[in-house]
């Protein structure tokens, strides 16, 4: 969750540090800093600034004018776990002499007890945080070798980490090392460029090497070695990178949100590219690599994810049992790992995350391996740890995704799902005419997204009306259920709105205690089944004086006189529905956020990339 670059080579180090965190202030933006070593110091030089990476841009231009001349740095931006988010507490961290510097993503579980053992000996800490054992713990370790040092150093720690290590002693060098936090290492011609996000690298190259868990770096601007933390030489192949740095700029729009809300109808178009098959009427998904029979023989499906994947994961719920015919259960990524679970025989685990680096769902994926169940990962990450150690699954192909706040990347899981399941239903009882109907319906989801983004002007001066209240319940049922509780999220991430989605016949179970004139209700009701249902609640709120908002289908005139507002969407299948409505809300939620004024793709106190338990 946190934002780690590393520089060594011929060029000022800062510059491209800098460069790096700019592109990674979606990780982590509570505070920054960078490390350099120029030639002929002693120690390092540190700078580092509480707030936005713009404070340590500006330390950065008062700098003594020695400081453009490092060629080799660390930098950070950070997520605060450990500590309040302080200039003390921001990172790198120093050795007690100074000649140390970590960056370090992640969680260290017994660092109370380093601490603690570290302070007996005469160690000093200087900050809150977990992470700055772990600059101590080198120095102590430290034998005239800094990769042995680190490698010696890492044995110590119980957790997660990805961490970075530069010396004023080794002027050329950074030793890197990861378990379970990512880190990447951009190949160069005659520098090396690392980081925990592509993002930080692609100016620079397209060829990126992703370390694997206990893999340790050791790299100068010639040479790049990989080997265990046990000195075995292992070899890594590069990964290509198939974005480049436009496609990590705001083009043009306020936000990166919105330009990624406005990019789905591409996006979803590149979900679908090449694996749609009429004919048959079903579609291919080569990373399942699962054949019809082995497909066939699946009696259960479990999906885990966190966030807004979970909630995708729920829509994918419905796709698997209405479509394909088989159960399936979702469940929060961390309660899958923490209950035990029940893992039958020919039981699918499904693993959705963003990112591929969600701790939670990282640890499920495992926990369903040693039960025996066969693992799929929905990523959009190439490269991600879920999507390597998952062996098989499928990328969303939706580009980078920069905002928090997620938007095209739950709108291609959805559309994965759906593709999923036509595929294991046409080895079950849906036929070759109904898996056609489907498919071919699938292949206008991009037109059905542009049609409600051409609304964006009326959702803009609906949310005008909407944008002074505290307090919003999102309804639905059967599909509408999980996209409900996905448009509660969206609101409530960029607005700091209070919003809670129900499913529509559990709001009078007591939720309906709070509704007043001041808690509006966005009630989802396309013209599909539940619709008519859905409508005797939304006149259940309108008897208690909360304004209702819904989100229906065009041509449907019957609902305006259960709501105040309406917002249009295409008429569609029942299953291609909750993207055209989520991608409503998502518009709504942006809207009211950004008349509120807040910070739509900084919003505090979260991370784009959830790295830690």
């Amino acid at each position: 969750m946190c934002g780690i670059v590393g520089y060594a080579g011929r060029r000022n180090a800062a510059d491209i540090i800098l460069a790096g965190l700019k592109r990674m202030e979606y990780r982590g933006y509570d505070s920054a800093g960078m490390a350099l070593c120029a030639t002929g110091d002693e120690s390092l030089r540190l700078i580092r600034r509480a707030g936005k990476i713009a404070n340590l841009e500006a330390a950065l231009g008062a700098a003594p004018a020695a400081t453009k001349t490092a060629t080799l740095g660390i930098g950070h931006t950070r997520w605060a776990t450990h500590g309040q988010p302080t200039e003390a507490n921001a990172h790198p961290h120093l050795s007690r002499s100074g000649q140390f510097a970590i960056v370090h993503n992640g969680i260290i579980d017994n660092y109370l007890q380093l601490r603690e053992k570290l302070t007996a000996q005469g160690y000093v800490f200087r900050s809150e945080t977990d992470s700055e054992v772990i600059a101590h713990l080198v120095e102590e370790c430290y034998d005239g070798n800094l990769r042995n040092a680190v490698a010696l150093a890492t044995e110590k720690l119980e957790g997660t980490y990805g961490i970075a290590v530069i010396s004023s002693l080794h002027p050329d060098q950074i030793v890197a090392v990861r378990k379970g936090s990512p880190i990447a290492v951009g190949i160069c011609n005659g520098e090396t460029i690392i980081a925990s996000d592509a993002s930080a690298i692609i100016n620079y190259t397209n060829q990126v090497i992703f370390l694997d868990d206990d893999d340790i770096l050791c790299a100068t601007g010639n040479a790049v070695e990989i080997t265990s933390l046990k000195n075995t030489p292992v070899s890594r192949k590069p990964t290509l990178i198939d974005w480049d740095a436009g496609s990590i700029e705001k083009g043009g729009y306020d936000h990166f949100m919105l330009k990624e809300i406005f990019e789905q109808p591409d996006s979803i178009a590149n979900a679908l590219r090449g694996r749609l098959q009429p004919k048959d009427g079903t579609a291919k998904l080569s990373g399942m690599h699962m054949d019809a029979a082995e497909m066939a023989r699946i009696d259960r499906i479990s999906i885990a994810a966190c966030g807004t994947s979970y909630y995708a994961g729920m829509v994918g719920k419905y796709f698997f049992e209405d479509i394909a015919s088989i159960p399936t259960d979702v469940q929060q990524a961390a309660d899958f790992r923490d209950r035990n679970p029940i893992i039958l025989r020919d039981t699918c685990m499904l693993a959705i995350s963003q990112s591929g680096e969600t701790a939670d769902t990282l640890a499920a994926v495992r926990e369903a391996a040693r039960k025996g169940a066969s693992v799929l990962a929905i990523c959009n990450v190439v490269g991600s740890t879920i999507a390597r150690e998952a062996g098989r699954g499928v990328y969303l192909h939706a580009g980078p995704e920069i905002g928090v706040a997620s938007t095209k990347a739950f709108t291609c899981q959805v559309t994965v799902m759906a593709m999923m399941a036509i595929i294991m239903g046409r080895t079950r009882r849906l036929s070759q005419h109904d898996g056609q109907a489907m498919i071919e319906a699938m292949a206008t989801l991009p037109v059905l997204c542009s049609r409600v983004l051409e609304q964006n002007d009326a959702i803009r001066k609906l949310a005008e009306r909407y944008a002074d209240k505290n307090d919003f319940f999102y309804i639905g049922r059967g599909y509408m259920f999980p996209v409900a509780m996905e448009g509660a999220l969206k609101l409530k991430e960029i607005s700091y709105i209070h919003a809670e989605g129900y499913h529509a016949a559990e709001l009078k179970h007591g939720p309906i205690a709070l509704l007043s004139e001041d808690v509006p209700v966005v009630a989802a009701v396309p013209d599909i089944p539940g619709r008519e249902k859905t409508i005797g609640n939304m006149q259940e709120c309108r008897a208690r004086k909360s304004p209702v908002l819904a989100i229906a289908t065009e041509g449907d005139e019957a609902i305006t006189a259960h709501c105040n507002d309406v917002i249009r969407i295409p008429r569609c299948p029942a299953f291609l529905a909750p993207i055209p409505v989520v991608i409503a809300e998502q518009l709504f939620a942006y809207h009211v956020a950004n008349l509120r004024g807040c910070p739509i793709d900084q919003p505090r106190n979260l991370a784009k990339s959830v790295t830690v338990e």
